[in-house]
Protein backbone atom coordinates (compact mmCIF):
# COMPACT_ATOMS: atom_id res chain seq x y z
CA UNK A 1 0.00 0.00 0.00
CA UNK A 2 2.94 2.51 0.89
CA UNK A 3 4.34 1.42 -2.39
CA UNK A 4 1.29 2.80 -4.19
CA UNK A 5 1.13 5.83 -2.17
CA UNK A 6 4.51 6.90 -3.05
CA UNK A 7 3.66 6.04 -6.58
CA UNK A 8 1.06 7.76 -6.74
CA UNK A 9 2.47 10.79 -5.21
CA UNK A 10 5.49 10.39 -8.06
CA UNK A 11 3.34 10.83 -10.64
CA UNK A 12 1.24 13.72 -9.14
CA UNK A 13 4.30 15.51 -9.27
CA UNK A 14 5.53 14.89 -12.36
CA UNK A 15 2.19 15.86 -13.58
CA UNK A 16 2.29 18.83 -11.97
CA UNK A 17 6.06 19.64 -13.00
CA UNK A 18 5.38 19.25 -16.56
CA UNK A 19 1.33 21.05 -16.47
CA UNK A 20 -0.52 24.51 -15.27
CA UNK A 21 -2.62 22.53 -12.70
CA UNK A 22 -5.48 23.70 -10.86
CA UNK A 23 -8.68 22.91 -9.30
CA UNK A 24 -11.85 24.56 -8.23
CA UNK A 25 -15.28 23.54 -5.67
CA UNK A 26 -18.57 23.45 -7.39
CA UNK A 27 -19.27 26.88 -7.64
CA UNK A 28 -15.93 27.66 -9.70
CA UNK A 29 -14.02 28.90 -6.54
CA UNK A 30 -10.09 28.09 -6.42
CA UNK A 31 -9.17 25.46 -4.30
CA UNK A 32 -5.49 24.66 -5.57
CA UNK A 33 -2.81 25.82 -8.13
CA UNK A 34 0.86 24.83 -8.53
CA UNK A 35 3.67 26.53 -9.47
CA UNK A 36 3.49 26.32 -13.02
CA UNK A 37 -0.13 28.03 -12.64
CA UNK A 38 1.24 31.18 -10.66
CA UNK A 39 4.75 31.54 -12.95
CA UNK A 40 1.89 31.84 -15.95
CA UNK A 41 -0.33 34.33 -14.45
CA UNK A 42 1.67 36.07 -12.32
CA UNK A 43 -0.30 35.80 -9.13
CA UNK A 44 0.85 34.15 -5.95
CA UNK A 45 -0.90 31.09 -4.13
CA UNK A 46 -2.62 33.51 -1.60
CA UNK A 47 -3.85 35.68 -4.28
CA UNK A 48 -5.39 33.04 -6.07
CA UNK A 49 -6.97 30.47 -3.53
CA UNK A 50 -10.66 31.18 -2.56
CA UNK A 51 -10.91 33.18 -5.39
CA UNK A 52 -13.44 32.58 -8.45
CA UNK A 53 -11.23 31.63 -12.09
CA UNK A 54 -12.82 35.21 -13.00
CA UNK A 55 -9.70 36.81 -11.53
CA UNK A 56 -7.64 35.53 -14.68
CA UNK A 57 -10.51 35.88 -17.18
CA UNK A 58 -9.52 38.15 -20.26
CA UNK A 59 -12.05 40.38 -20.88
CA UNK A 60 -12.50 39.96 -24.64
CA UNK A 61 -14.10 35.92 -23.89
CA UNK A 62 -17.44 36.31 -24.56
CA UNK A 63 -20.14 35.01 -21.74
CA UNK A 64 -21.37 32.32 -23.93
CA UNK A 65 -18.29 30.66 -23.94
CA UNK A 66 -18.18 29.93 -20.03
CA UNK A 67 -22.03 28.99 -19.90
CA UNK A 68 -20.72 25.96 -22.80
CA UNK A 69 -18.03 25.15 -20.07
CA UNK A 70 -20.16 24.89 -17.28
CA UNK A 71 -22.73 23.38 -19.20
CA UNK A 72 -20.48 20.74 -20.67
CA UNK A 73 -18.63 19.98 -16.62
CA UNK A 74 -21.64 20.31 -14.91
CA UNK A 75 -23.09 17.34 -17.21
CA UNK A 76 -19.94 15.49 -15.38
CA UNK A 77 -18.61 15.76 -19.03
CA UNK A 78 -14.51 16.46 -19.34
CA UNK A 79 -14.30 20.13 -20.98
CA UNK A 80 -11.82 20.78 -23.69
CA UNK A 81 -10.60 23.70 -25.48
CA UNK A 82 -8.35 27.01 -25.76
CA UNK A 83 -8.58 29.19 -23.05
CA UNK A 84 -7.66 33.30 -23.75
CA UNK A 85 -6.60 34.27 -19.97
CA UNK A 86 -4.95 37.87 -19.16
CA UNK A 87 -2.10 38.00 -16.42
CA UNK A 88 -1.42 39.62 -13.99
CA UNK A 89 0.19 42.49 -15.59
CA UNK A 90 -2.26 42.82 -18.23
CA UNK A 91 -0.68 40.14 -21.18
CA UNK A 92 -2.64 37.72 -23.12
CA UNK A 93 -2.12 34.01 -22.70
CA UNK A 94 -3.52 31.09 -24.66
CA UNK A 95 -3.96 27.76 -22.62
CA UNK A 96 -4.89 23.99 -24.50
CA UNK A 97 -7.11 23.29 -21.50
CA UNK A 98 -8.70 19.92 -20.10
CA UNK A 99 -11.17 20.47 -17.13
CA UNK A 100 -12.45 17.32 -15.66
CA UNK A 101 -15.02 16.77 -13.02
CA UNK A 102 -14.08 14.57 -10.19
CA UNK A 103 -17.32 12.30 -8.83
CA UNK A 104 -17.81 10.84 -4.94
CA UNK A 105 -18.63 7.25 -4.16
CA UNK A 106 -22.69 8.35 -5.13
CA UNK A 107 -21.39 10.08 -8.37
CA UNK A 108 -22.06 13.16 -7.38
CA UNK A 109 -19.34 16.36 -8.47
CA UNK A 110 -17.29 17.31 -5.41
CA UNK A 111 -14.45 18.81 -7.35
CA UNK A 112 -13.01 20.04 -11.23
CA UNK A 113 -9.29 19.95 -11.42
CA UNK A 114 -8.25 21.70 -14.78
CA UNK A 115 -4.85 20.64 -16.58
CA UNK A 116 -3.47 23.43 -19.15
CA UNK A 117 -0.36 23.79 -21.47
CA UNK A 118 0.75 27.29 -22.70
CA UNK A 119 -0.05 27.53 -26.42
CA UNK A 120 0.67 31.03 -26.67
CA UNK A 121 3.78 31.05 -28.82
CA UNK A 122 1.65 29.09 -31.88
CA UNK A 123 -1.29 31.26 -31.75
CA UNK A 124 0.82 34.43 -31.51
CA UNK A 125 3.11 32.82 -34.76
CA UNK A 126 -0.42 32.43 -36.63
CA UNK A 127 -1.75 35.59 -36.17
CA UNK A 128 1.46 36.99 -37.75
CA UNK A 129 1.08 34.73 -40.56
CA UNK A 130 -2.47 35.60 -40.87
CA UNK A 131 -0.67 39.50 -41.02
CA UNK A 132 1.55 38.53 -43.89
CA UNK A 133 -1.13 37.31 -46.13
CA UNK A 134 -2.64 40.32 -45.76
CA UNK A 135 0.29 42.07 -46.74
CA UNK A 136 0.82 40.11 -49.69
CA UNK A 137 -2.71 40.87 -50.59
CA UNK A 138 -2.22 44.68 -50.84
CA UNK A 139 1.27 43.98 -53.06
CA UNK A 140 0.45 45.63 -55.89
CA UNK A 141 -2.96 47.31 -56.68
CA UNK A 142 -2.54 47.36 -60.58
CA UNK A 143 -2.41 43.72 -60.99
CA UNK A 144 -5.89 43.18 -58.64
CA UNK A 145 -6.45 40.18 -60.48
CA UNK A 146 -3.43 38.68 -60.19
CA UNK A 147 -2.66 38.94 -56.97
CA UNK A 148 -6.06 37.79 -55.53
CA UNK A 149 -5.50 34.37 -57.52
CA UNK A 150 -2.75 33.70 -56.01
CA UNK A 151 -3.70 35.27 -52.79
CA UNK A 152 -6.79 32.83 -52.62
CA UNK A 153 -3.95 30.21 -52.88
CA UNK A 154 -2.12 30.97 -49.99
CA UNK A 155 -5.39 31.38 -48.12
CA UNK A 156 -5.63 27.65 -48.99
CA UNK A 157 -2.17 27.01 -47.56
CA UNK A 158 -2.64 28.89 -44.60
CA UNK A 159 -5.88 26.79 -44.14
CA UNK A 160 -3.85 23.79 -44.68
CA UNK A 161 -1.43 24.78 -41.78
CA UNK A 162 -4.02 25.43 -39.53
CA UNK A 163 -5.66 21.95 -39.87
CA UNK A 164 -2.53 20.73 -39.16
CA UNK A 165 -1.42 22.90 -35.76
CA UNK A 166 -4.89 21.98 -34.39
CA UNK A 167 -4.89 18.20 -35.24
CA UNK A 168 -2.24 17.95 -33.71
CA UNK A 169 -2.70 19.52 -30.28
CA UNK A 170 -5.62 17.37 -30.09
CA UNK A 171 -3.79 14.57 -31.12
CA UNK A 172 -0.68 15.13 -29.28
CA UNK A 173 0.63 17.42 -26.67
CA UNK A 174 3.88 15.88 -26.60
CA UNK A 175 6.83 18.69 -26.42
CA UNK A 176 8.72 17.72 -29.36
CA UNK A 177 5.50 17.65 -31.56
CA UNK A 178 4.40 21.22 -30.45
CA UNK A 179 7.72 22.49 -31.10
CA UNK A 180 7.65 20.86 -35.18
CA UNK A 181 4.66 22.41 -35.37
CA UNK A 182 6.42 25.90 -34.24
CA UNK A 183 8.96 25.79 -36.36
CA UNK A 184 7.41 24.94 -39.46
CA UNK A 185 4.98 27.71 -38.87
CA UNK A 186 7.79 30.09 -37.90
CA UNK A 187 9.44 29.65 -41.34
CA UNK A 188 6.15 30.64 -43.34
CA UNK A 189 6.66 34.07 -42.37
CA UNK A 190 10.25 33.80 -44.16
CA UNK A 191 8.92 32.12 -47.08
CA UNK A 192 6.00 34.73 -47.68
CA UNK A 193 8.46 37.35 -47.39
CA UNK A 194 10.58 35.88 -49.69
CA UNK A 195 7.86 35.04 -52.28
CA UNK A 196 6.86 39.25 -51.94
CA UNK A 197 10.68 39.67 -52.29
CA UNK A 198 10.64 37.66 -55.73
CA UNK A 199 7.41 39.11 -57.05
CA UNK A 200 8.20 42.82 -56.70
CA UNK A 201 11.11 42.78 -59.81
CA UNK A 202 8.53 40.67 -62.02
CA UNK A 203 5.63 42.68 -61.17
CA UNK A 204 7.48 46.61 -61.95
CA UNK A 205 8.47 44.50 -64.98
CA UNK A 206 4.89 43.44 -65.99
CA UNK A 207 3.50 47.30 -65.01
CA UNK A 208 5.50 48.57 -67.55
CA UNK A 209 4.77 45.86 -70.20
CA UNK A 210 1.57 46.51 -70.16
CA UNK A 211 1.88 50.05 -70.46
CA UNK A 212 4.05 49.57 -73.60
CA UNK A 213 1.13 47.24 -74.71
CA UNK A 214 -1.19 49.72 -74.15
CA UNK A 215 0.73 52.45 -75.94
CA UNK A 216 1.62 50.36 -78.84
CA UNK A 217 -1.79 49.40 -79.52
CA UNK A 218 -3.14 53.60 -79.42
CA UNK A 219 -0.65 53.67 -82.09
CA UNK A 220 -1.94 50.44 -84.02
CA UNK A 221 2.06 49.01 -83.63
CA UNK A 222 2.46 45.02 -83.09
CA UNK A 223 1.76 43.73 -79.46
CA UNK A 224 2.67 40.19 -79.89
CA UNK A 225 6.55 40.53 -78.49
CA UNK A 226 6.06 42.30 -75.38
CA UNK A 227 2.42 40.34 -74.96
CA UNK A 228 4.53 36.97 -75.50
CA UNK A 229 6.70 38.57 -72.64
CA UNK A 230 4.10 39.38 -69.99
CA UNK A 231 2.58 35.54 -70.53
CA UNK A 232 6.69 34.50 -69.53
CA UNK A 233 6.51 36.97 -66.36
CA UNK A 234 3.03 35.35 -65.46
CA UNK A 235 4.56 31.82 -65.57
CA UNK A 236 6.93 32.39 -63.44
CA UNK A 237 5.34 34.39 -60.92
CA UNK A 238 2.65 31.04 -60.43
CA UNK A 239 5.92 28.92 -60.81
CA UNK A 240 7.15 30.54 -57.86
CA UNK A 241 3.72 29.85 -55.67
CA UNK A 242 3.84 26.00 -56.81
CA UNK A 243 7.51 25.93 -55.35
CA UNK A 244 6.77 27.61 -52.30
CA UNK A 245 3.20 25.51 -51.89
CA UNK A 246 5.09 22.21 -52.12
CA UNK A 247 6.95 22.96 -49.08
CA UNK A 248 4.37 23.06 -46.99
CA UNK A 249 2.18 20.12 -48.52
CA UNK A 250 3.45 16.90 -47.10
CA UNK A 251 2.47 13.59 -48.98
CA UNK A 252 0.77 11.53 -46.51
CA UNK A 253 2.81 8.68 -46.85
CA UNK A 254 6.82 8.44 -46.52
CA UNK A 255 8.64 7.95 -50.92
CA UNK A 256 11.21 7.62 -52.43
CA UNK A 257 12.82 11.08 -54.20
CA UNK A 258 15.69 12.53 -55.41
CA UNK A 259 17.85 14.66 -52.99
CA UNK A 260 19.31 16.64 -55.45
CA UNK A 261 15.20 17.63 -56.33
CA UNK A 262 14.38 18.85 -52.63
CA UNK A 263 17.86 20.95 -52.57
CA UNK A 264 16.67 22.54 -55.67
CA UNK A 265 13.33 23.16 -53.95
CA UNK A 266 14.56 24.69 -51.14
CA UNK A 267 17.39 27.00 -52.72
CA UNK A 268 14.55 28.45 -54.20
CA UNK A 269 12.91 29.14 -50.95
CA UNK A 270 15.99 31.01 -49.51
CA UNK A 271 18.00 32.47 -52.47
CA UNK A 272 16.15 35.62 -52.46
CA UNK A 273 17.04 36.07 -48.92
CA UNK A 274 20.78 35.27 -49.62
CA UNK A 275 21.25 37.49 -52.40
CA UNK A 276 19.49 40.47 -50.26
CA UNK A 277 22.59 39.93 -48.02
CA UNK A 278 25.07 39.49 -50.24
CA UNK A 279 25.66 35.96 -49.58
CA UNK A 280 27.43 34.29 -52.54
CA UNK A 281 25.88 30.71 -52.63
CA UNK A 282 27.98 28.49 -54.16
CA UNK A 283 26.33 24.40 -54.44
CA UNK A 284 27.85 21.60 -56.15
CA UNK A 285 24.21 19.54 -56.90
CA UNK A 286 24.47 16.89 -59.23
CA UNK A 287 23.90 13.54 -57.87
CA UNK A 288 20.69 11.99 -58.83
CA UNK A 289 19.96 9.23 -56.04
CA UNK A 290 16.91 8.45 -53.85
CA UNK A 291 16.47 8.17 -50.54
CA UNK A 292 13.21 7.25 -48.70
CA UNK A 293 10.98 9.78 -46.66
CA UNK A 294 9.05 13.08 -46.68
CA UNK A 295 11.15 15.56 -49.01
CA UNK A 296 9.03 18.17 -47.24
CA UNK A 297 11.02 17.34 -43.91
CA UNK A 298 14.49 17.33 -45.61
CA UNK A 299 13.89 20.66 -47.44
CA UNK A 300 13.49 21.94 -43.41
CA UNK A 301 16.58 20.76 -42.42
CA UNK A 302 18.07 22.44 -45.49
CA UNK A 303 16.29 25.68 -45.27
CA UNK A 304 17.19 25.56 -41.35
CA UNK A 305 20.81 25.55 -41.98
CA UNK A 306 21.30 28.02 -44.53
CA UNK A 307 19.31 30.44 -42.17
CA UNK A 308 21.87 30.16 -39.54
CA UNK A 309 24.66 29.98 -42.06
CA UNK A 310 22.76 33.73 -43.22
CA UNK A 311 22.10 34.90 -39.24
CA UNK A 312 26.07 34.10 -38.58
CA UNK A 313 27.26 36.22 -41.77
CA UNK A 314 24.87 39.24 -40.95
CA UNK A 315 25.45 39.19 -37.11
CA UNK A 316 29.52 39.18 -37.36
CA UNK A 317 29.66 41.24 -40.46
CA UNK A 318 32.17 39.24 -42.78
CA UNK A 319 32.38 41.00 -45.99
CA UNK A 320 33.45 38.69 -48.03
CA UNK A 321 30.51 36.42 -47.62
CA UNK A 322 30.08 33.11 -48.73
CA UNK A 323 27.81 29.47 -47.82
CA UNK A 324 28.70 26.02 -49.80
CA UNK A 325 26.37 23.26 -49.97
CA UNK A 326 28.16 20.39 -51.44
CA UNK A 327 26.53 16.57 -51.80
CA UNK A 328 28.48 13.37 -52.31
CA UNK A 329 28.18 9.87 -51.17
CA UNK A 330 30.08 7.21 -49.86
CA UNK A 331 28.98 3.21 -50.38
CA UNK A 332 25.90 3.44 -48.37
CA UNK A 333 25.00 7.26 -47.58
CA UNK A 334 24.25 10.14 -49.69
CA UNK A 335 26.19 13.08 -47.99
CA UNK A 336 24.87 16.87 -47.48
CA UNK A 337 27.21 19.20 -46.67
CA UNK A 338 26.60 23.21 -45.98
CA UNK A 339 29.77 25.28 -44.51
CA UNK A 340 30.13 28.81 -44.04
CA UNK A 341 33.09 31.72 -43.30
CA UNK A 342 30.93 33.45 -40.69
CA UNK A 343 34.17 32.49 -37.96
CA UNK A 344 32.84 29.20 -36.12
CA UNK A 345 31.14 28.07 -33.04
CA UNK A 346 32.77 28.32 -29.43
CA UNK A 347 34.28 25.23 -28.38
CA UNK A 348 32.63 25.86 -25.22
CA UNK A 349 29.04 25.43 -26.92
CA UNK A 350 29.30 23.35 -30.12
CA UNK A 351 28.43 20.21 -29.02
CA UNK A 352 25.34 21.66 -27.00
CA UNK A 353 23.61 23.14 -29.84
CA UNK A 354 21.73 20.22 -30.84
CA UNK A 355 20.02 19.69 -27.53
CA UNK A 356 16.56 21.27 -26.95
CA UNK A 357 16.17 25.02 -25.86
CA UNK A 358 19.75 25.29 -25.68
CA UNK A 359 20.25 29.10 -25.94
CA UNK A 360 23.41 31.45 -26.08
CA UNK A 361 23.70 35.45 -26.81
CA UNK A 362 24.46 34.38 -30.72
CA UNK A 363 21.64 34.07 -33.20
CA UNK A 364 23.42 31.32 -34.18
CA UNK A 365 21.32 28.72 -32.00
CA UNK A 366 18.53 31.06 -32.39
CA UNK A 367 16.07 29.20 -29.41
CA UNK A 368 17.90 26.22 -29.97
CA UNK A 369 14.12 24.80 -31.94
CA UNK A 370 15.64 24.90 -34.96
CA UNK A 371 18.86 22.64 -34.71
CA UNK A 372 17.22 20.28 -32.22
CA UNK A 373 14.40 19.56 -34.60
CA UNK A 374 16.32 19.32 -37.29
CA UNK A 375 18.79 16.19 -36.01
CA UNK A 376 15.03 15.02 -34.86
CA UNK A 377 13.97 14.94 -38.49
CA UNK A 378 17.05 13.24 -40.15
CA UNK A 379 16.78 10.56 -36.71
CA UNK A 380 13.27 9.55 -38.43
CA UNK A 381 15.43 9.33 -41.69
CA UNK A 382 17.53 6.80 -40.04
CA UNK A 383 20.65 9.25 -40.64
CA UNK A 384 22.76 11.59 -38.72
CA UNK A 385 23.82 15.25 -38.59
CA UNK A 386 27.04 16.53 -36.72
CA UNK A 387 29.00 19.96 -36.79
CA UNK A 388 32.51 20.64 -36.43
CA UNK A 389 34.71 24.31 -37.16
CA UNK A 390 36.67 24.16 -40.17
CA UNK A 391 39.18 26.82 -41.88
CA UNK A 392 37.24 29.99 -41.74
CA UNK A 393 33.29 28.77 -40.47
CA UNK A 394 31.43 26.19 -39.09
CA UNK A 395 30.88 23.05 -41.50
CA UNK A 396 27.02 21.04 -40.79
CA UNK A 397 27.53 17.00 -42.47
CA UNK A 398 24.35 15.37 -42.78
CA UNK A 399 24.57 11.14 -43.99
CA UNK A 400 21.38 9.76 -45.76
CA UNK A 401 21.24 5.78 -46.06
CA UNK A 402 21.04 5.58 -49.79
CA UNK A 403 17.48 4.40 -50.61
CA UNK A 404 15.99 5.18 -47.02
CA UNK A 405 14.86 2.82 -44.61
CA UNK A 406 11.12 2.08 -45.00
Amino acid sequence: MDNISTRFKQYQHAIEESNIVSKTDIKGIITFVNDEFCKICGYTKDELIGKNHNIVRHPDVPSKNFKLLWGTILDKKVYKGIAKNMTKDGKTVYLNTTISPILNSKGEIEEFVAIRHDVTQIIELNERLMQKEAELVNLNENLEFLVREKTAELRKLNENLKDIVTSEIAKNEEKTKMLLVQSRLASMGEMIANIAHQWRQPLNELSLTLFKIKKDASLNQNIDIPYEKSKKIIQSMSNTIEDFRGFFSDSKDPELFCVADAITNSLVMVKGTLKKEKINLVVENELKDEIFGFQSQLMQVIINLLNNAKDALIERQIDDRQVVLQTKKDSKNFIIIVKDNAGGIDSKIIDKIFEPYFTTKHSLQGTGIGLYMSKLIIDKFKGSIKVTNVEKGAQFTIELPLGGSR
